[in-house]
């Protein structure tokens, strides 16, 4: 009973635009304390709901989402999307061409053999990951999609310390940077251009609201760490052979270079947990000569890791 419940409340959310606890309350005769509880399961499901406050709050589900691949089959997705067209036909009410939108998208979505977040030009992009299920790519390809038609977006931010702050912003462009995918775009509440870890955003929700693009440069995007808040250090690092295909990608060719058949780096990193993470999952083959105390930080790191083994 729960479940279906559950199912209904997804299918509804992805059919309207904004729906009030108030409402599942009444539709499935729950409690309005019962109904967030609901939610809140769906949330730890991994459906990215968001609940706004307010006199015009609701519980919305972000315009990125779609339904796990394989969900339904083709004939059933067919059905569904004839449906809501003929819903449409007789109640002419934009949630149904919504509904029906996402449901044809998802499934292209199923159908395509990769996910590509940028059109074809001078530089190809696939903004998924190797064995990506396509959830973070519809996420770039929905920015995208702001981007160019210039319409403001309502996001709900997570910060590095488990924060989460709901924000309209204006989205600018999409900046990757170490294999990591930042949003430029213009904060409402900051008052100012900021950047977000595309991995941070838990959910995006398409306003009605179009902005005219502000005026920046290249120079004005924050692409280097001190400008985010993270102290940079002089690292040298010493690689082994079968280690330098990894390290090219990692710290380019122009920061290698061979000497008596041994290769080094000198290079500038940030000095954070992100950079301990990185050399200590090459393992043996990146040896840390110094800064000192970066390989102290290494050397507790894989006392830690390797006590977690002793049990």
């Amino acid at each position: 009973m729960k479940f279906s419940i559950l199912l209904e409340m997804v299918f509804d959310l992805l059919a309207k635009r904004k729906v009030t606890a108030t409402y599942f309350a009444e539709k499935f005769e729950l409690s309005v304390r019962t109904v967030y509880r609901y939610i809140d399961d769906l949330t730890l499901a991994g459906v990215p709901i968001q609940v706004l406050r307010g006199r015009d709050g609701g519980i919305c589900i972000s315009d990125s989402y779609k339904l796990p691949k394989g969900f339904m089959t083709k004939e059933e997705y067919e059905s569904a999307i004839e449906a809501l067209q003929m819903m449409y036909a007789q109640l002419p009410e934009e949630r149904f061409l919504d509904a029906k939108r996402k449901l044809s998208a998802q499934v292209k979505a199923e159908t395509r053999d990769f996910s590509l977040s940028a059109d074809i030009g001078s530089i190809l992009v696939d903004g998924g990951t190797w064995g990506d299920s396509g959830i973070f790519a519809d996420k770039l390809r929905l920015f995208e999609e702001c981007i160019k038609e210039k319409i403001a977006i309502d996001v709900e931010y997570q910060s590095r310390d488990g924060n989460r702050t709901q924000r309209r912003v204006e989205p600018h462009v999409l900046v990757c940077k170490q294999n990591v995918w930042y949003l430029y775009a213009f904060c409402h509440k900051q008052r100012a251009f900021r950047l977000f870890r595309v991995g941070r955003i838990v959910s995006v929700l398409k306003t009605e609201e179009h902005f005219v693009k502000r005026a920046f440069t290249r120079d004005d995007i924050p692409l280097y760490f001190q400008a985010m808040d993270t102290e940079l250090i002089d690292v040298r690092l010493q690689i082994a052979e079968k280690a330098f295909a990894d390290a090219q990608d990692w710290l380019g060719t122009e920061n290698l270079r061979q000497v008596n058949k041994k290769w080094y780096a000198d290079v500038s990193l940030p000095n954070d947990d992100t950079l301990v993470r990185k050399i200590l999952g090459m393992g043996t083959d990146v040896r840390v000569l110094s800064p000192i105390s970066l390989r102290e930080k290494i050397k507790q790191y894989a006392s830690a890791i390797a006590e977690n083994y002793q049990a």
